[in-house]
């Protein structure tokens, strides 16, 4: 996530912590459209021990002289000492030794921001320099939210405590106005020992009578400043450009971890290495990679922040570190338009999570990518719950995220075969250098792709952004015959039908054709009409006709096109979960216990039934918790939906042919139910109590596959099983 205002980027597909850009909400005050916050100039004393800060903000604006007073945010636990105004005198033109002025702070009682109304001298120039001084405690310990997957960001507005110090925009440490852009110079006193890591270049750094004082300089104008510091083991390298630039790359961990310092350096310079050359020169004169105390992935202005967990999971993944790195172009150098549609997070997905693989040349997993975007989508995302990827702002469930950040980062993925390579990757740095420090939005982006290939986007913004739903896209009537080609020469003219239910969609769509002896790939475009036919003249006999075979476009699916996975089972409306053990300590217990406590946040309620003889329900989806004594019976229920794909042993399993066994052992797979349209059955089954032990809390995290082998908790093998693809024969027409 990368962190301004408070848009969230959550993440990631793969991730077991969610990433997010947290950028300031920007409904906390409203924006003073008559004057302008121009710089900061802090001095902060941090007191862990005591969750305190005392704080000195010089403020300059420029303020229209009819304006009589301003209005900060600032949080409701600081308390406001002093502010004294400095102004330029109109007549001269000099400043001012400063005049201490009245204020007034508002605190509704029901949040957590204080409105602090600054009243201002009637005579005066634009320039104003106004000098608060505050303090108070910032004491919100982070709290782990109840989550289904169970693993995911701690949530807190800010934290000073011995156990570390957070501090961002949303924090409200500092006073600000909504939809400000700054320049900032920080600096900070905190007891000795400790490491304060902030946005921008370190200018200074002094130790002196136990305590360290630094000095931070954020030149560019940017939407907050975060402050955060803990005892660290720092690790420094340099990174040089292709054209030159220099970057001080930086690593600042906790002891346990520090080891770890050289792999995240490496991974950084080589995500920097891909990455200027599609966005430009990197925007900060230095990267960090910084372990937080509560778990987090927070992209900000020139450091990320990341929980102890995803530190020691070495979170260097495209998807993960690489996805930080671009928020500091996408989110942190081009900023998101307050109270807009947050388009950053879906082009930084695009561009790290997906992009990065077809970079590299790993056609499979850029595959894999896309049909999870897709999978997401069609499971979260129901019909009557869609809205318009314009309307996200920030993630709060996965429904958010399948728009938010899945539809939109596919979005990129059209508008770049709409367009062709060329003009997207030119228009990509087109935008990123127009806007650098700036505000975007969704019309920002539609103006360049527009300018920089030539064409008129109009229609594709407003179909795929501004609108919600999907194409619904199947194979209609498939025939061909034979024809004379060039040279007389034997030739074949296949007619393909594709059908469009609900709301049509302006497209292009690909379509594999088997023959006899080869394969082609063809586009069919479709026009906003329910039906749309397309003739192709081809040098053998086509046998088969399969649509979108590659996963290119963005539709909706039936749940059975879909493969059989866990997430299945979750986003079924009716589930039941089946205990098939006896013993009361199994870890499968708390797996029921965590789904039964889950549904008190008011989601579909779930059937809880042990197993018996012929007792499966006969609709919805099943989640089967499957101890070893009941491994036979568990057998019987799942045999006609998984067939002779899985088979149950006292000492193993045996999938898809291939055999694993061992005390450790369990594994998870998924099946489409037999004559249960749209319904899962999923199985956890462990050969001992022991081998659920560690697996049991992260169930959730593992719903994208159709089979998974553990061995003591560690995934050793992950597939996905095909769902039903739409495929059809092509029918041969009489000769004439």
């Amino acid at each position: 996530m990368s962190i301004g205002k408070l848009v969230l980027r959550s993440c990631l597909i793969n991730l077991l912590v969610i990433s997010v850009v947290p950028m300031r909400d920007a409904s906390a005050s409203p924006s003073n459209e008559s004057f302008t916050l121009v710089h900061h100039d802090l001095s902060v004393e941090l007191n862990p021990a005591a969750h305190e800060l005392m704080a000195s903000d010089q403020i300059e604006m420029e303020v229209d002289p009819r304006v009589t007073s301003v209005t900060f945010t600032l949080a409701h636990t600081l308390h406001v000492e002093s502010i004294v105004v400095r102004t330029h005198a109109i007549s001269d033109g000099q400043r001012n030794e400063g005049v201490v002025v009245p204020f007034t702070s508002l605190h509704p009682s029901e949040t957590t921001v204080q409105r602090i109304m600054v009243s201002l001298p009637t005579e005066r120039g634009r320039r104003v320099t106004l000098v608060m001084r505050y303090r108070g405690q910032i004491n919100e310990p982070p709290k782990e939210p109840r989550h289904l997957r169970f693993v995911t960001p701690s949530e807190t507005a800010g934290h000073i405590g011995l156990e570390g110090v957070y501090l961002s925009g949303e924090s409200l440490w500092y006073p600000d106005v909504a939809g400000s852009l700054s320049t900032y110079r920080v600096t900070t006193q905190i007891p000795q020992e400790w490491t304060a890591i902030a946005s921008g270049r370190k200018e200074t750094e002094t130790t002196n009578a136990g305590k360290v004082s630094s000095t931070w300089v954020v030149r560019d104008r940017s939407e907050a400043f975060t402050l955060v510091a803990n005892k660290f083991v720092a690790k420094l390298r340099e990174w040089k450009g292709p054209t030159g630039q220099r970057v001080e790359l930086q690593t600042y961990f906790f002891p346990d971890n520090a080891g770890l310092a050289d792999e995240y350096l490496e991974a950084a310079a080589r995500y920097l290495d891909a990455y200027v050359k599609i966005l430009g020169d990197y925007p900060f004169e230095k990267f960090a990679v910084v372990e937080n105390f509560f778990p987090s992935g927070l992209g900000l202005p020139s450091f990320t922040l990341l929980g102890s967990g995803s530190i020691k999971r070495h979170y260097v993944q495209p998807y993960a570190l690489g996805h930080e790195i671009v928020h500091s172009w996408i989110g942190n150098s081009v900023f998101n338009r307050d109270d807009h549609g947050n388009w950053v997070e879906g082009l930084t997905t695009y561009l790290a999570n997906y992009y990065w693989h077809e970079l590299v040349q790993d056609t499979r997993q850029a595959f894999e990518q896309r049909r999870m975007m897709l999978q997401g989508y069609n499971l979260y995302v129901k019909p009557d719950e869609d809205y318009a990827v314009a309307q996200f702002l920030r993630k709060h469930d996965e429904k958010d995220n399948s728009i938010g950040y899945q539809k939109s980062a596919f979005v990129f993925h059209l508008l770049r075969q709409e367009i062709g390579d060329k003009p997207f990757w030119q228009g990509l740095k087109a935008f990123v250098s127009t806007y650098r420090n700036q505000p975007a939005d969704w019309k920002s982006i539609e103006e360049v792709f527009s300018r920089e290939s030539g064409q008129d986007l109009r229609w594709f913004f407003e179909q795929w952004v501004e609108q919600p739903g999907a194409p619904q896209l199947s194979l209609g009537d498939v025939h061909a015959r034979p024809v004379k080609g060039e040279d007389s020469r034997e030739a074949w003219r296949l007619t393909v039908q594709i059908d469009q239910a609900g709301k049509p969609f302006r497209m292009a769509i690909p379509i594999r054709i088997m023959m006899r002896g080869s394969t082609e790939i063809k586009l069919i475009v479709l026009r906003l009409s329910q039906t749309s036919v397309a003739e192709f003249i081809l040098p053998d006999q086509p046998l088969q006709v399969e649509l979108d075979p590659d996963l290119m476009t963005f539709r909706r699916l039936t749940r059975r096109q879909l493969p059989p996975m866990l997430n299945g089972y979750v986003t079924d409306r009716r589930k039941t979960v089946v205990q098939a053990f006896s013993d009361p300590a199994s870890p499968l217990q708390q797996v029921v216990s965590r789904i039964t406590d889950h549904e008190q946040t008011g989601l579909h309620k779930t059937t809880v039934i042990s197993l018996k003889e012929n007792s499966l329900p006969h609709d919805g989806s099943i989640l089967v918790l499957a101890g070893a004594d009941e491994r036979q019976a568990v057998q019987s229920a799942v045999q006609e939906s998984c067939g002779d794909r899985v088979a149950l042993g006292e000492r193993g399993v045996q999938i898809d042919g291939q055999a694993y066994d061992g005390p450790k052992l369990a594994v998870l797979f998924s099946c489409h139910r037999a004559n249960v349209p749209d319904s899962i059955i999923t199985v956890l089954y462990g050969v001992t109590s022991g081998s659920l032990e560690k697996l049991s809390r992260f169930l959730f995290y593992y719903g994208w596959h159709s089979y998974l082998v553990f061995q003591d908790g560690a995934v050793t093998k992950r597939e996905v099983w095909q769902g039903t693809t739409d495929v059809k024969e092509v029918r041969i027409d009489a000769m004439p």
